[in-house]
């Protein structure tokens, strides 16, 4: 694997200054959303990579809720508010559950998969709804972050949560970035496409497979710890079908041509919803509907397509201008 950066890599190096500036440039509400959107949007990352090998995980809350809540037990039952602490916890957590849980998801594709991610994620939803010492539908507020020993207060603790938010998610893109280039990235492809052939050439799907979700699972537990601290709450509708199912939304929405693409959706049905309950606030699901259902029609590859049909027109257009001048 090269250590050169490549352009979708330059341009999230290039975001992230621009993320934390935007801290001091636009209202803080519209801060706020795009904070949350990078935590959500980092577990809309791993719904992507599992679709770049044809597997559509209705069941990816389960980590996001795995990571709140490691984050959110370790700060309730052991009196850590170390954000870097916290990040182990539910790193730690999501491998392990995803490592068990993979063998057995690797062995199903198309809706046996969908399901299965879906009943193991209900079940974790029935459990923490039963349990009161979590909270029970309530969840359970989390303190302050701290950072290595430095409790920030008030803005100065806000913006750090932000900065410190904005660095994660875009170390965790470029790493994702990579590793959909990396032989297990093209083999996920290439298991898309036809998976006989893969086993053929003597690469076991299955491994592939299990390894994605496990990296899929990690990046969603970090994504589920972020947005807890940033909420400062966490409760049993992280892992909720709905919740998942609005991951699957985003990644439709948005594409999986690159890497940025889930990250731009994330925002822009933040940005959607907003608008959605604010119009019609009580038939505000029907227009994230009618989004999604004009989406697939005319766009089927996501508004991600809509940038690369551009850059093919560039592309295209001086080579035409090129032959015309030979001729």
């Amino acid at each position: 694997m090269t250590s050169k950066f490549d352009r979708t890599e330059m341009g999230l190096l290039i975001a992230l200054p621009v993320l934390i500036l935007m801290a001091f440039v636009l209202p803080k509400w519209v801060v706020n959303y795009v904070q949350v959107s990078l935590g959500t949007g980092l577990v809309a990352l791993g719904v992507m990579i599992q679709m770049r090998a044809g597997l559509v995980s209705f069941g990816q809350g389960l980590y996001f809720c795995i990571g709140g809540y490691a984050a959110g037990m370790g700060a309730k039952y052991f009196g850590i508010s170390d954000l870097f602490l916290l990040l182990a916890f539910g790193i730690t957590a999501a491998f392990v559950i995803s490592g068990a849980v993979g063998f057995l998801l690797r062995r199903y594709r198309e809706i046996f998969y969908a399901m299965l991610s879906l009943a193991i994620s209900m079940i974790l939803f029935g459990v923490l709804s039963g349990t009161e010492e979590l909270g029970s539908t309530d969840g359970f507020n989390l303190p302050s972050a701290t950072y290595l020993g430095w409790a920030p207060e008030g803005d100065v603790n806000r913006l750090t949560l932000y900065t410190l938010t904005c660095v994660v998610v875009i170390v965790c893109s470029i790493v994702l970035n990579r590793f959909l280039k990396s032989p297990v990235g093209y083999v996920n492809e290439a298991i898309r496409e036809n998976e006989l052939r893969v086993e053929y050439l003597g690469t076991s799907a299955h491994v592939a497979v299990h390894i994605t979700y496990v990296m899929a699972a990690i990046v969603s537990s970090i994504g589920g710890v972020l947005w807890a601290l940033s909420l400062g709450h966490v409760d049993p509708e992280m892992t909720n079908w709905t919740t998942s199912g609005q991951f699957v939304f985003v990644s439709i929405l948005s594409g999986t041509g690159n890497i940025a693409a889930p990250m731009i959706g994330t925002f822009l049905l933040e940005i959607l919803r907003v608008y959605a309950v604010e119009i019609s606030p009580n038939t505000w699901q029907m227009i994230l509907g009618t989004v999604m259902l004009l989406t697939i029609i005319f766009l089927p590859k996501g508004l991600w397509a809509l940038l690369g049909s551009q850059k093919s027109k560039t592309v295209s257009e001086p080579s035409s201008n090129t032959a015309h001048t030979g001729e």
